[in-house]
């Protein structure tokens, strides 16, 4: 037998969950995270899972890794001193930036425009020039290059970022600054733009560039110490890191390339989203992670999870391929308060974290959370992660009458079902930036819920969306771990091609996505993914000719080989056009970038299937707790999920639980159950 072993790092807790590859059989476990060094957590959480299947850590074969080490180093600014060496004329490159203010009229009073990544006293000038063809028109000044590196070297930069102006055409300048790098500043790591994003516009590649130096020594430490600690604890398996598009990279390739990992964590999950509902079904799909610090959504049409071509965390965006998720501060941790000046109820982004966590986890915390509301609503029982947590009723009553005693309310459970109708609004917001606001009706989708609070909150984001079924996979509060263990590696290899389509023909293009694929090919090859189960999609980013932007078009295999691909890729051009925005031109079109993307066969991963029963659920029954629900308390069932058959519904209200988590079926719904055990949550009215 060979085991898989998926991990997901969070802000609460560390996710793991072990796969058996032969008969799907999983065993999970969840250990608060060690925000000091992840790598303590993970080891905790492998030894947990291990024991629960009664393995020796050994035995394990892959293990795949979703992280949040480069997101945090960006959020919490506790990135590398980078030294930036740029075209001469261009030092201010980040500080000219984009003429992007966020926020509406007069946002710009109150944005605070953050720092760049690079100083300016950490940004050196050096001669040299090439066009946008790659000819050279400025030969690059050794002399002036030797002395701008030493010059950084005094000031302590612990990385270096090399972009030059038109680089993507031509690296050879770059290239010779890296060699003398290696002379002038030994032990440096040296990013080169013409390598980590090799595709037009010098701010968009630098600042990328800049951001992957940033991250690069604090991810390079954590997986160095990563690797270190699974060894010492047995795991000789191969580690591999989880994406921000939902693919696998090695440890070498993240290494280097760390902008490609900021968003890691959200990926896994969408991935496993897509897993689970797949198994029922379903390949539309909006897609809800709540955690205990923040709520991730995204939208999967057809089975894929819209990519995106920039990566946005905190204040920075940069140009990176990724899951198109997005990100609000409500988690189970979010904090309450009541502002003295407005007196008007709010709910996070600040939270509790993992350290002390809500009142209710007994660790001192005081503060009101989203977690204490639902504990005092009755949503959530008294013991949790399989009767490992035993939470503290109490704490969480007198933690959110200070909200009630705040806005003068008489009944606590008022005040908490505020604080959780407030949350739900946050993130009802959140998936409408990824439906509505994408040109995409949320009635045509289903809601799939994870993490270890998404499925207390699915039953009433479904009401609020109008998607229908809401979809609770199993093991929900590990389904990132369960992502990152059935995804595949993947790589890209992207090129700016500027030509009008009367400039250029159908095998040029061809030839291109074909060159591309084999660089992108290369990093498969090396990890030993045979040609045959390697798949090549490839994008072109096309715009009107005059337009300053570019939207990417998907190319399939097949057309590379036909007459007419300029054509179809026109055609499916104006059709997105249309679709994001609403009309369509009569212009010529034109080609920026080829990109080609190639990902090795998914693990084929069983799904084990349930025992079949009948509608009625009371086998599962083990008693009745009384919820808050609409202004009034009822009676609701408390069943025990794994207790649950295929084929069985619960009626709500109800409430589920599980190791990982908790499901809320409200009154009015109800919730059946799939063979592989996935709750469907439906209205009982039609």
């Amino acid at each position: 037998m060979t085991y898989r072993l998926g991990v997901d790092v969070g802000g609460t807790f560390t996710d793991v969950l072990l796969i058996d590859e032969g008969s799907g059989v999983t065993h999970r476990a969840k250990t608060p995270s060690t925000p000091d060094d992840q790598s303590r957590g993970v080891l905790e959480g492998v030894r947990k899972a291990c024991a629960l299947a009664g393995i020796e850590p050994s035995e394990v074969a892959h293990v795949l890794h979703g992280t949040t080490v480069a997101t945090n180093a960006i959020l919490e600014g506790k990135g590398a001193r980078v030294g930036l060496v740029t075209t001469r004329g261009f030092r201010q490159v980040l500080q000219v930036a984009r003429s992007f203010v966020p926020g509406g009229l007069a946002g710009w009073i109150t944005w605070p425009k953050p720092t760049p990544l690079a100083h300016l006293e950490d940004t050196v000038e050096v001669p040299e020039r090439v066009d946008t063809r790659g000819e050279v028109l400025v030969e690059l000044d050794v002399g002036a290059a030797r002395a701008a590196l030493a010059h950084l070297r005094s000031k302590g930069v612990e990385a270096l970022t090399v972009a030059f102006v038109n680089a993507f055409a031509n690296p050879d300048h770059e290239r010779r600054v890296a060699e003398l790098a290696a002379e002038e500043l030994p032990g440096v790591a040296v990013s080169l733009s013409s390598e980590i994003l090799p595709e037009i516009r010098e701010y968009e590649r630098t600042i990328t560039t800049v951001a992957n130096s940033y991250v690069r020594p604090v991810v390079g430490r954590y997986l160095e110490s990563l690797e270190h600690q699974l060894g010492a604890g047995g795991v000789g398996a191969s580690l591999h890191v989880l994406r921000s598009d939902g693919g696998l990279a090695s440890v070498a390739t993240a290494e280097v390339a760390p902008v490609n990992l900021l968003m890691s964590g959200p990926a896994g999950g969408v991935a496993g989203a897509v897993w689970a509902a797949g198994q029922a079904g379903y390949t539309n799909l909006l897609t809800f992670d709540m955690g205990g610090t923040s709520t991730d959504v995204a939208l999967v049409e057809d089975g894929k999870a819209r990519i995106g071509r920039e990566t946005t965390v905190g204040d920075l965006s940069v140009r990176a391929s990724s899951v198109d998720v997005r990100t609000v501060g409500a988690g189970g941790g979010s904090i309450a308060h009541v502002p003295e000046l407005t007196k008007a109820l709010r709910v996070g982004p600040q939270s509790a974290g993992a350290e002390p966590g809500p009142a209710a986890y007994g660790r001192g915390g005081g503060d009101p959370t989203v977690t204490d509301a639902n504990v005092v609503l009755g949503y959530l029982p008294p013991r949790l992660i399989g009767g490992e947590m035993t939470l503290d009723v109490d704490a969480a009553t007198a933690a959110v009458q200070q909200i009630a005693d705040a806005m003068g309310l008489a009944d606590v459970r008022v005040a908490a079902a505020g604080i959780v109708d407030i949350v739900n609004e946050n993130m009802f917001g959140a998936l409408r930036l990824v439906s509505v606001q994408q040109g995409y009706d949320p009635r045509d989708f289903a809601l799939v819920a994870f993490g270890g609070a998404g499925p207390l909150h699915a039953n009433a984001l479904g009401r609020l969306m109008g998607s229908w079924p809401v979809i609770v996979p199993p093991s929900p509060g590990v389904l990132c771990a369960y992502g990152d263990a059935t995804t595949s590696l993947r790589n890209e290899s992207a090129r700016t091609f500027i030509r009008r389509f009367s400039e250029v023909s159908d095998a040029e293009v061809a030839g291109a996505l074909r060159e591309l694929a084999s660089e992108a090919r290369a990093a498969l090859d090396a990890e030993g993914v045979p040609d045959a189960e390697q798949e090549v999609t490839w994008q072109v980013d096309v715009r009107y000719q005059g337009q300053g932007f570019e939207v990417p078009v998907d190319v399939e295999p097949e057309a590379l080989d036909l007459r007419g691909l300029l054509e179809e890729v026109g055609r499916r051009f104006d059709a997105e056009h249309r679709r994001l925005f609403m009309f369509d031109l009569d212009t010529e079109h034109e080609v920026v970038n080829l990109r080609a993307v190639v990902q090795a066969r998914a693990a084929h991963v069983a799904a084990p299937e349930l025992e079949v029963g009948g509608p009625d659920p009371s086998a599962a029954l083990t008693g009745t707790v009384a919820v808050w629900v609409d202004g009034a308390e009822l009676p609701a069932g408390l069943y025990e999920r794994a207790g649950l058959r295929a084929g069985n519904v619960v009626v709500g209200p109800a409430v589920v639980t599980e190791m990982d988590s908790t499901t809320l079926v409200l009154p009015g719904h109800a919730a059946s159950v799939d063979r592989i055990g996935n709750l469907i949550i439906r209205p009982e009215e039609g």
